[in-house]
């Protein structure tokens, strides 16, 4: 009972002194008052780049305290972040407006004293919205020689007069470059932009291509246009270079390399397409390295395609252009002879039934092979006229009265004769 009565007196006296310790500090933190940041000023510093600046409250005191400054984006897209300097860049589309605020943060003690928020905004340009383009799209392409060209496309706002002139801009780190090879549609507007070559390092890794786009017109003022891009997550890939196909017994055996890039092979996925052209059969299958094996049907011929993306790496692009076609395998000679004997047979037989449809309706064989008359008998001089009627009348009413005719012809040969 001791033993417990002391342990417990042990555990009062500690919390008696850590209370004790503790709360002059909370005191003194209390005591300390925190003042916001002054001269707050948001400049526009490149293509959709912001320079935040402040400085510290000139009556905050002197002491060694530790001072951060937390700040706030609010518009365009919300983000919140601290740093101990008292300026920061940020990019952003500045279309619509930005707005931001900053507070001053204290350390006093261990315990983080906040100030009040100061905040800064910049108005958006001005225009109407309908008179900025619209589906804005762009790609970049690495050459064979490791540069980089790009090309955007883009329609005319639906409220933009038809004087409309537009003018692309792209920014790229710290270097902004205007578009000089425009493409025009039927009302002389520019709807498209190359750059043959550009400065996008096409060894980085998802850096960002800013786009900005204005206008001008006689009538309205054009509002400017901006979009974010992923270098990486736009760019074509190319083709897979040097594919070979061949059979190996039963296999299929395909082989290429990766495609212009500065990047590994491992860095790449394609897709292999097969189609058989015996069945028509068609498939694809996608492949991580660059070789594939595939058991096939060696009776069978066969047409393949490959093609590339990004992989692992980076963020994916855009898939490549197919491969240029190549063929693989024959159909055995005997499918092809049974094939053209099973069709000249139908072809014989449709023509023989045709030719036997013709000749019936036409009376063909009749004209070919007319019946062979019967021999006459030769009579006196005397007998001829009587025979030859006799004669006629048999072979007219032989047919139709049967034998009562055969009897009535009779009676009047008789009568001829005699």
């Amino acid at each position: 009972m001791l033993f417990m009565i002391m342990a417990n007196m042990r555990i009062l006296m500690f919390l008696w002194i850590t209370t004790n310790m503790v709360q002059p500090s909370i005191f003194h933190a209390e005591e300390v008052q925190v003042f916001p940041p002054v001269n707050f000023t948001l400049t526009v510093s490149a293509l959709a780049e912001v320079f935040l600046h402040w400085k510290p409250n000139p009556n905050q005191e002197p002491n060694n305290y530790t001072i951060r400054y937390d700040v706030e984006i609010i518009t365009p897209v919300p983000e919140e972040y601290d740093t101990k300097k008292t300026h920061s860049f940020r990019t952003a589309v500045l279309h619509n407006g930005f707005s931001a605020r900053v507070r001053t943060l204290l350390l006093v003690d261990d315990v983080e004293r906040k100030s009040a928020w100061v905040s800064g905004e910049l108005k958006p340009p001005p225009g109407d919205p309908e008179t900025s383009v619209t589906n804005l799209s762009c790609s970049n392409y690495v050459n064979i020689y490791n540069t980089v060209s790009l090309h955007c496309t883009w329609l005319p706002g639906k409220g933009a007069p038809e004087d409309t002139e537009y003018f692309l801009f792209y920014r790229y780190k710290t270097y902004t470059e205007e578009c000089q090879d425009y493409i025009k549609d039927k009302l002389d507007r520019n709807i498209e932009c190359r750059f043959p070559r550009t400065h996008i390092d096409p060894e980085e890794v998802d850096d960002l291509i800013i786009i900005h786009i204005n206008g001008s017109s006689k009538y309205t003022a054009i509002k400017p246009i901006q979009q974010l891009f992923n270098q990486n997550a736009i760019e074509k890939v190319n083709v897979p270079r040097n594919v070979t196909v061949f059979l190996q017994q039963n296999d299929l055996l395909a082989k290429w390399e990766k495609p212009i890039s500065s990047f590994p092979k491992e860095c790449f996925e394609y897709e292999f397409y097969l189609c058989n052209l015996k069945s028509g059969h068609k498939q694809i299958m996608k492949v991580s390295s660059n070789d594939f094996r595939l058991r096939i049907d060696v009776t069978c011929r066969y047409s393949i395609q490959i093609r590339a993306n990004h992989y692992i790496c980076r963020k994916r692009g855009f898939w490549s252009d197919w491969s240029e076609i190549l063929y693989v395998g024959e159909n055995k000679q005997e499918n092809s002879i049974a094939w053209f004997l099973a069709l000249l047979c139908v072809s014989s037989c449709s023509i023989a039934l045709l030719v036997a449809v013709t000749c019936k309706i036409n009376h063909v064989w009749s004209k070919l092979f007319p019946p062979i008359p019967t021999p006459r008998n030769k009579f006196k001089d005397s007998y001829s006229n009587g025979y030859e009627r006799a004669r006629t009348c048999t072979s007219e009413t032989e047919t139709e009265l049967g034998s009562f005719a055969e009897d009535f012809c009779s009676s009047i040969l008789e009568d001829s004769v005699f």
